[in-house]
């Protein structure tokens, strides 16, 4: 993992690459720009860390990872690290005690830095105003983020906004345009190449390099566009009723966009595997991509069953017109539904979408599970806890489990079986039996089973 360097001497800390070329023996490594915080560093003026998001992985153990996923997507917002702990099922003193020798900080410092980055990078992007700037970076209050950026920046938000740079600021003919960059490569066609045959109808639209969406903020609908912005970035103009919780929707999108997938890690492991490794060296940029929505990639796994993309694409859309909430006014960019929640499913009459019986009753136990909380497509759950979870629900076997796990991110996440994975092996890499060939193959994938899968896919298809 790349790490902060702070230097003792000046207070100042700096991103990987920075310009800045202080004496070794006056420099600390941090893992996370907010642990150099926390340890009274201030962020350098030159590098400017608040403005290329880090990823927040943990090296430690799986409940420090889970964790940080769960502050990601807000919950501090509101709650305490009690609320947090009771979330994992540990005691808030174990959290802050783990978080400490993983990380360098507790929870709430954790959370609290990502809100104040965010909300500087609004300050100079954006022309919106510091009350809508405090709650789209998910402050409580003005006076939150006044005390956040003094303590963090040195500065109010005011004195913050005027040191912007000119070509800080975006400006676009609607919506409010925000930069989401990325480390390493991003082959942007492939990956818009990849969601334009599975744009759900209404829902999503891509055309020319877009990718547009409707979206849910606190129960409002909306519309996301995103696009190619730069080499180092993409741009996402958001069509928002407000700004309250805007941060998370940007979480959502990075995620959906893998843009903070470890792209380098994963071709230093796979490179010299003799199936995946030539494709991994020719088309770094390769990411895997993600899900909006845990339950919408959860019905699409079970509609995507031995049917054609085309076709389970298709079932979505009548899915998403019948039990959707329509969105009046967006026909020009291709849009008009929410995707439905888990409870509009619930009780809703399937027949006549082209759904087998079996997959009917699939969808529905899965609402259900969703609803309810036994079944959590939140990215918490471990992998074989999450599989076992969706299998013991009826109509959902290992691949779309699997498949699901790989949609919401996690990275060893394999759909063995797959038979796209299985004739890649055989009629590509001259293996007699692909269903053994691919078990073997898999062992030597691990922890990147998921970025292997998608390059056969890519390479030999049919992507499922």
């Amino acid at each position: 993992m790349d790490t902060y360097s702070a230097v003792v001497t000046t207070g100042i800390y700096c991103r990987p690459g920075c310009s800045a070329r202080p004496d070794a023996a006056n420099v600390r490594p941090f893992a996370h720009a907010a642990a150099a915080e926390v340890a009274g560093f201030r962020a350098c003026l030159r590098c400017r860390p608040y403005r290329s998001p880090e990823p927040l992985r943990a090296d430690g153990p799986e409940l420090v990872c889970r964790a940080v996923g769960l502050i990601t997507d807000g919950a501090l917002d509101g709650a305490t690290e009690a609320d947090l702990a009771a979330r994992l099922a540990v005691s808030p003193r174990h959290l802050r005690r783990l978080f400490g020798e993983h990380l360098g900080l507790t929870p709430d410092q954790l959370a609290r830095s990502r809100r104040v980055h965010f909300a500087r990078r609004l300050l100079d992007d954006t022309d919106l105003s510091v009350t809508q700037i405090a709650f789209a970076a998910g402050f409580g209050s003005v006076r939150q983020l006044n005390r956040a950026c003094r303590d963090v920046f040195r500065a109010p938000p005011t004195q913050l906004r005027a040191r912007r740079r000119k070509a800080d600021r975006l400006v676009a003919d609607g919506g409010l345009p925000l930069r989401l960059p990325f480390r390493g490569s991003l082959d942007w066609e492939a990956m818009v190449g990849f969601l334009a045959p599975r744009a759900i109808a209404g829902v999503e639209h891509v055309t020319a390099g877009t990718y547009r969406r409707t979206i849910a903020i606190q129960g409002d609908p909306g519309v996301i566009e995103v696009s190619r912005g730069g080499p180092d970035h993409l741009v996402l103009v958001a069509h928002l009723p407000h700004w309250e919780g805007l941060i998370h929707l940007v979480d959502r999108a990075r995620r959906l966009f893998a843009l903070d997938a470890p792209v380098e890690e994963a071709r230093r492991h796979l490179a010299a595997d003799p199936i995946v490794g030539p494709s991994v060296t020719g088309r770094p940029g390769l990411r895997v991509p993600g899900a909006w929505d845990g339950f919408e990639v959860g019905v699409r796994a079970i509609v995507g069953q031995q049917v054609s993309v085309a076709g389970a694409t298709t079932m979505l859309g009548r899915l998403a017109q019948r039990c959707g909430r329509a969105v009046p006014g967006l026909e020009s960019m291709g849009l008009g539904r929410l995707f439905p929640t888990a409870e509009e499913v619930i009780g809703a009459d399937l027949d006549g979408l082209g759904l087998t019986r079996a997959r009917q009753r699939a969808v529905a136990a899965l609402a259900v599970a969703v609803a309810d909380g036994t079944v959590r497509l939140d990215r918490t759950r471990p992998l074989d806890e999450l599989a076992a979870e969706l299998t013991a629900l009826p109509g959902i076997g290992p691949w779309t489990a699997q498949y699901v796990g790989l949609r919401l991110g996690d990275r060893d996440a394999l759909p063995t079986g797959d038979l796209g994975l299985v004739r890649a092996l055989e009629q590509h890499h001259g293996h007699a039996d692909g269903r053994a060939a691919l078990d073997e193959a898999a062992a030597r994938w691990s922890p990147w089973r998921a970025t292997a899968a998608l390059h056969l896919w890519t390479t030999h298809g049919p992507a499922p």
